[in-house]
Formats: structure tokens, C-alpha cells, sequence
């Protein structure tokens, strides 16, 4: 079976506890198999989501939301 990374930035997160509540909205989200977080204390924060099927932006935005965080787009 194949799976499908989605990688987005979310600001606001400072530490671990924060990496836990983004991570737990985020396997919420129906086909979402793994979460990975590299913190970026105080700036911009890379979440990289794997799952079994492709998932809309909106979505992820809105679970990010729920644990009070914002996604914020890609800097180009």
C-alpha cells in the first residue's frame, strides 16, 4: 500500500507539549499513519504527515486549529 507525505508549517509552537497536541489532532484525521514535527521553538515548525490517502489543506488546517496553532504557508 502505498502513502502520501503531506508537509506543512505551523507557527506558534514552543515545545514538546505543543508537538503533542498538533500531533494528536493531526491522527485524527482519517488514513493518517505517522506525524513527525521538527520544532522550530518560537518560529515556524515543519510537520510532516504521512497517510494512506491524499489530505486537503483544509483539513489540516482546521486539526492544527483544534490543538490552537496556525499553518502558515510555505515561505518561496
Amino acid at each position: 500500500m502505498s502513502t502520501v507525505s503531506t508537509t506543512v508549517n505551523v507557527s506558534g509552537m514552543t515545545c514538546g507539549h505543543c508537538v503533542s497536541s498538533v500531533s494528536e489532532e493531526l491522527e485524527t484525521l482519517a488514513g493518517v499513519e505517522k506525524v513527525g514535527v521538527d520544532l522550530n521553538s518560537g518560529g515556524i515548525s515543519t510537520v510532516t504527515i504521512t497517510s494512506t490517502d491524499p489530505l486537503s489543506t483544509s483539513e489540516i488546517g482546521e486539526a492544527v486549529a483544534e490543538a490552537g496553532y496556525l499553518v502558515v504557508a510555505n515561505e518561496a
